[in-house]
């Protein structure tokens, strides 16, 4: 298989299972049968999104081969540009529900790191369909590739949204009370990693991230992560939409002290465990503004909204020797450098929001 891979590489041609809409650029002088045979292979699925880009980054300076499953719904391919001439790099642009079980990218692969999947919140409560199909069966997918190829770890990106309005700081074992659609579609895909381990024993982690924040953050049309919105409201010079009073806090935690988790969670020897994702250090909206300097207009709370996310992070920390590395002003300061990147993003002002929210108010306002 290897071979015949390495044979496709060479003549700049896929198998014919791909899609065939790929990136890769290989030296003549290169042998890259070595290259397959002596590096270790690691799959991320949604590669070319926030997380999934910054964790090639991760695993490229690490030496290993990778490829990339990205549907580019959400993730763009220049995430990727610096990469364009690296010989190591693969990237299929296709849909991970439509995946077989015998996809040729999984062949060889030590490592998968399952991120694609949907992230807005809001649309989730106007078309839950869309998030069981991709977040749930999206990743048994992934999982039947996984497990038909024999991966070595297979490592899935939950979500702290699972825990609802939780009791803080929140530990592993706190009860799941999801509050919307997009949380459950995250949970589920959770329970079906596990699933598959019990089943098939396939040697599966489990990462709930808290509020990831950094570099290349998602900016879809949709109404969503306080960054995206404020970023563009500051480079059009309009005031910030602060939500309630400001004082709400979120645990963030920077993008790449996230791929650095990742990778720990894939290289350990544990299996099956899950592991809370943050900083441990929660931070006010209000801070942010403070940092990023500019005038506020104030719009209404949201019901099913924490007042605080807080990760306990003890057994992260204890399992993996991870610790956050980037504290919160020097990552929004990192942000504010390539602020640029944010000039296409959708510009949001309370009216726009107020349209966009009514779903939520209607559904979580009990």
């Amino acid at each position: 298989a290897v071979k015949d891979l390495c044979n496709a590489f060479r003549k700049n041609k896929l198998p014919d299972s791909l899609n065939k809409k790929y990136l890769l650029q290989c030296k003549a002088t290169e042998g890259i049968e070595d290259i397959v045979k002596k590096r270790p292979i690691a799959v991320v699925t949604g590669g070319a999104g926030f997380i999934g880009s910054h964790t090639v980054d991760k695993l490229l300076r690490e030496n290993y081969i990778v490829r990339v499953i990205d549907n580019l719904v959400s993730g763009r391919e220049s995430n990727l540009e610096k990469h364009k001439t690296d010989p190591r790099l693969l990237c299929e642009w296709r849909d991970v529900c439509k995946l077989n079980k015998n996809n040729a990218l999984f062949k060889g692969a030590k490592y998968v790191f399952h991120f694609a999947g949907i992230g807005d919140l809001i649309p989730s409560i106007e078309n839950p369909e869309k998030y069981m199909m991709n977040n749930v069966q999206g990743t048994v997918k992934v999982l039947e590739c996984s497990r038909e190829n024999k991966i070595k770890k297979f490592v899935y990106a939950a979500s702290s949204s699972c825990y609802g309005l939780a009791k803080i700081p929140t530990k592993e074992n706190h009860p799941i009370k999801p509050e919307y659609p997009y949380a459950l579609s995250k949970y589920l895909g959770e329970e079906s990693t596990f699933h598959w381990k019990k089943i098939y024993d396939l040697p599966v982690n489990s990462i709930r991230i808290f509020n990831a924040y950094g570099t290349r953050v998602r900016t879809t049309g949709a109404y969503g992560a306080v960054f995206g919105v404020f970023l563009k409201q500051k480079l059009a010079g309009k005031p910030f939409t602060v939500v309630g009073n400001g004082k709400q806090k979120r645990d963030f935690v920077y993008v790449t002290d996230v791929a650095n988790a990742f990778l720990l969670a894939a290289k350990t020897k544990l299996v099956g465990k899950i592991w809370n994702l943050g900083s441990g250090k929660p931070q006010s909206v209000n801070k942010l503004i403070e940092i990023l300097k500019g005038d506020v207009v104030y719009i209404p709370k949201r019901p099913g909204e924490p007042e605080c996310t807080y990760a306990d992070i003890t057994k992260i920390k204890k399992d993996l020797a991870w610790k956050p590395k980037i504290k919160f002003k020097k990552g929004v300061e990192l942000m504010l450098k390539e602020i640029e990147s944010w000039r296409d993003a959708p510009l949001w002002d309370a009216k726009k929001i107020q349209k966009a929210t009514q779903s939520w108010f209607r559904y979580l306002k009990k």
